[in-house]
């Protein structure tokens, strides 16, 4: 009985072994794959959003209008990375007008769609000039890039105003407008109480304020024509 119960003990121990011998063996060997690095593409910044001479965002690294987007500052010297494949594909309006500098808001949008229920769009938003941004999703649906054509972001000093169009009859039109606020330290995620005084706005087919980019610019662009040099052939 002994014996047997030691050739058991003794079976088992192998194959523990074993299958840690074999399991490190396997990611040390060509059967695992790590995953690949992202693609680098040979072609020049472009500038998809100028608010003035020294703020933008950029599009770099980047193939057919999809790649990593920066914000740029050169007179303070800030860029900061903000995404990879999802702001480019915003089509609504963005208007940003703050004359601090401090308040940054840019929307993004899912390039395909999303199935029967929809996915969520996120935008972003900074309160200290663009060094650091935070998150706030503003649209749900189907074919988010196709659907942000209806919205409009307008960035003022004291909060954003995210405007929903509808067309509820033929010529005639319907606005959903809701403002938030913006301030340092505001972070919509914790759910924290707004400061005393501080709430959202509901402004629903009401008169807006004249806000305009300093750039006159109110719409992403790109030139889809710019393409990597080292692309094969059937790619181009």
């Amino acid at each position: 009985m002994m014996n047997t119960v030691k050739i058991i003990g003794a079976v088992l121990l192998a194959l523990s072994t074993t299958a840690c011998v074999n399991h490190d063996d396997y990611y040390r060997s060509d059967q695992y794959r790590k995953p690949a690095p992202p693609p680098t593409y040979d072609v020049p910044p472009q500038v998809i959003y100028r608010i003035d001479d020294h703020r933008y965002i950029s599009l770099e690294n980047y193939d057919l209008c999809d790649g990593d987007t920066y914000y740029n500052n050169t007179k303070e010297n800030i860029r900061t990375k903000l995404g990879t494949g999802g702001i480019e594909y915003y089509r609504g309006r963005l208007v940003i007008d703050d004359p601090s500098g401090a308040n940054v808001v840019i929307p993004s949008a899912r390039p395909g769609p999303c199935g029967n229920r929809g996915c969520d769009s996120s935008l972003i938003y900074s309160t200290d000039g663009g060094r650091t941004f935070k998150g706030k999703v503003y649209m749900n649906g189907g074919t988010p890039s196709k659907a942000s054509e209806n919205y409009s972001i307008l960035v003022a000093k004291d909060g954003f105003y995210v405007v929903e169009t509808h067309e509820y009859a033929k010529g005639k039109f319907d606005n959903r407008v809701i403002k938030y606020p913006l301030y340092p330290g505001l972070d919509f995620d914790d759910r924290k109480p707004y400061p005393p005084g501080v709430h959202d706005e509901y402004l629903s087919n009401k008169p807006l304020p004249p806000l305009r980019t300093p750039s006159g610019q109110d719409r992403f662009t790109c030139d889809a024509s710019i393409r990597p040099s080292h692309l094969p052939k059937a790619a181009k």
